[in-house]
């Protein structure tokens, strides 16, 4: 199969490289691209059967390059470091990946099943142009359906401050201080805002971090919002949400 790495970090390239021809002969890397404007140029040069392609990535991420291509013709492994955002999108699509730092193993499996597919013919590029699309969808989603048990409530995302979970409800709360309780639960939210400045902290907890005012450092820390609630951050969350922050 014809492999295109696509990586910013020369670092990060470069391991994959290795472990491709170390330990998946039948893999040929004809390219390794370092931004998505390079990969955009190299996948319509080379035609490759398969590329590895980072999400995180800085003026152009891979779900952006992906949104590029009319049609998708190639098979997509993506890789990333913990991102709950990119795996939220790419699991609810039943697409592959595979997670920084790349296990070898891990990484043969996933060729195996990259090279079975496409013996098969049953390579599902609409896959990648689904996950594509409903991604631009949420970029431009600007008002919530939201159900209550009396009505549908169509409420604007930037008024959103927090979610919390309440069994199988949801209690949003808003900038003018109103709380709404919601018949859909925080997971079916969390799946409608990909895209949106939203970032679950906590099993019960997703926040719009627009709304953040402070961090306080802790086991995973606790965050306050514009609304004047401090949020428990879940000490698995901690490291993306300062991330986040960061950026």
């Amino acid at each position: 199969m014809k492999a295109i790495i696509i990586d910013d970090e020369a670092s990060g390239a470069g391991s994959l490289n290795i472990l491709l021809n170390k330990y998946c002969p039948t893999v040929n890397v004809v390219g390794v691209a370092n931004s998505a404007d390079q990969a955009e140029k190299m996948i319509n040069t080379l035609s490759p059967d398969v590329i590895f392609l980072d999400v995180e990535m800085p003026h152009a991420d891979g779900f952006q390059l992906l949104s590029r291509f009319k049609k998708i013709s190639f098979d997509v492994m993506f890789t990333t470091a913990y991102n709950e955002y990119a795996l939220r999108a790419i699991k609810h699509n039943a697409l592959d990946y595979l997670l920084k730092p790349i296990d070898k193993d891990e990484l043969i499996a996933a060729v195996k099943k990259c090279e079975a597919k496409k013996a098969s013919g049953q390579v599902d590029y609409i896959k990648v142009e689904n996950l594509i699309s409903s991604l631009a969808q949420a970029q431009k989603l600007q008002k919530l359906p939201v159900p209550t048990l009396e009505e549908i409530l169509y409420i604007d995302i930037d008024n959103i401050i927090r979610f919390e979970a309440d069994s199988n409800y949801t209690m949003i709360y808003l900038k003018v201080g109103k709380r709404i309780t919601s018949s859909k639960t925080l997971k079916e939210y969390e799946l409608m805002l990909m895209g949106q400045p939203f970032f679950r902290v906590h099993k019960t907890h997703c926040i719009n971090l627009t709304e953040i005012t402070k961090y306080i450092k802790g086991d995973g820390g606790f965050v306050v919002m514009t609304d004047g609630a401090t949020i428990e951050v879940s000490r698995q969350k901690k490291a993306e949400l300062l991330a986040l922050m960061a950026l």
